[in-house]
């Protein structure tokens, strides 16, 4: 059975529009796009008068090297967020297929599925937020083409072994494919289920430039698959998704200095995620500290909504979780520099 096979019948079958960009390239008199002639002013060399190309060879050509796999197996979009949302409209029917996620997480698997008016079905982490593979697996219907995994998760920062997804990767064969999104991925102590595409051709991994590479505001992301995948999915993306400013800011941050500066930064916040847990777990008001391998930590506190106020009074931010389920009582505090660090901890130190 192909991975294929899981894909709705229409989509394998569509034709997909043909954008200008797509069917010439090269030539030094482009008159075949109707775009301006003239590049907008204060342009400085970016020829944004110009229609960008959908998957720029050079981007996806280093976030193949990054991601050690072939530069077929990457399709880029706007962020994670975009990878979801075609999966979603590629692989469930309206009315008839359903997706599988593990609440508490995030919550945009959810909100795709609903908006193809796919069924969402919903299998409660375990009490500790670990992944419940013998659960999961149990509530796999025929109906399920997309099962979402978060590694770490979102909100709580919990980390999934390899060998878990390896386990479902196996047992999912042919009943539907397995969408690991790796957003926080740089921060955690374990690999990348990217090393397991080639062995499961019905995997899926997300990745995003937006948390480790500081690239939030380009919007980019990707999702690496099989080649077949990604074919599939690009029948669907829009003609001109990567706008050529940001992919200049992609490769700018991807070049060898650009990945020396995030390795470093990604140090400092493992070291700043480490001191943070500690010196939160001590305080006074401070009923848990969830263990995490992203770039946040999820916090447990006598009266969050106290601790909120607290910290929003101070001109400080965080992201009130309690309505997750299972997190009723949690704040989740996004690990920021060391003096931002210093800063949260002073303000929640003078008392909850």
């Amino acid at each position: 059975m192909s991975v294929l096979d899981l894909a709705r019948a229409e989509i394998r079958a569509l034709v997909p529009y043909s954008s200008a960009r797509m069917e010439a390239t090269g030539g030094a008199l482009l008159l075949n796009a109707n775009e301006s002639a003239w590049a907008p002013f204060g342009d400085a060399g970016m020829d944004c008068h110009r229609y960008p190309d959908p998957q720029p060879a050079a981007l996806v050509e280093r976030l193949a090297t990054l991601y050690a796999v072939r530069p077929a197996q990457v399709l880029v979009g706007r962020g994670s967020d975009e990878a979801i949302d075609l999966l979603v409209r590629a692989f469930c029917r309206a009315g008839e297929d359903a997706i599988l996620v593990q609440p508490p997480t995030f919550g945009m698997y959810a909100v795709c599925a609903r908006v193809q008016n796919a069924r969402v079905i919903e299998v409660p982490l375990a009490a500790d937020f670990a992944l419940d593979a013998d659960a999961l697996l149990a509530a796999v219907t025929p109906a399920v083409k997309l099962v979402f995994v978060c590694a770490p998760n979102n909100p709580t920062g919990a980390g999934i072994s390899l060998e878990a997804v390896e386990r479902l990767a196996q047992r999912l064969a042919g009943r539907a494919l397995l969408v690991v999104d790796e957003a926080y991925v740089e921060f955690a102590d374990g690999g990348s289920a990217a090393s397991l595409l080639d062995r499961y051709e019905h995997l899926a991994v997300l990745r995003t430039l937006s948390k480790a590479w500081a690239l939030a505001g380009a919007r980019l992301g990707c999702l690496l698959a099989q080649p077949e995948v990604v074919a599939l999915l690009r029948r669907i993306l829009p003609p001109y998704p990567l706008p050529r400013p940001c992919v200049a800011a992609a490769l700018e941050a991807l070049s060898p200095a650009g990945q020396v500066a995030a390795r470093e930064r990604i140090g400092v916040v493992r070291v700043e995620r480490a001191r943070m847990a500690a010196a939160l777990g001590a305080m006074a008001g401070v009923r848990a500290v969830l263990p995490s391998q992203a770039n946040f930590l999820a916090v447990r506190f006598e009266d969050a909504g106290a601790a909120y106020r607290r910290l929003f009074e101070a001109g400080i931010v965080v992201r009130d979780v309690r309505r997750y389920p299972g997190l009723a009582d949690a704040l989740r505090i996004t690990v920021g520099t060391p003096r931002e660090n210093d800063r949260v901890l002073a303000v929640l130190g003078g008392g909850l």
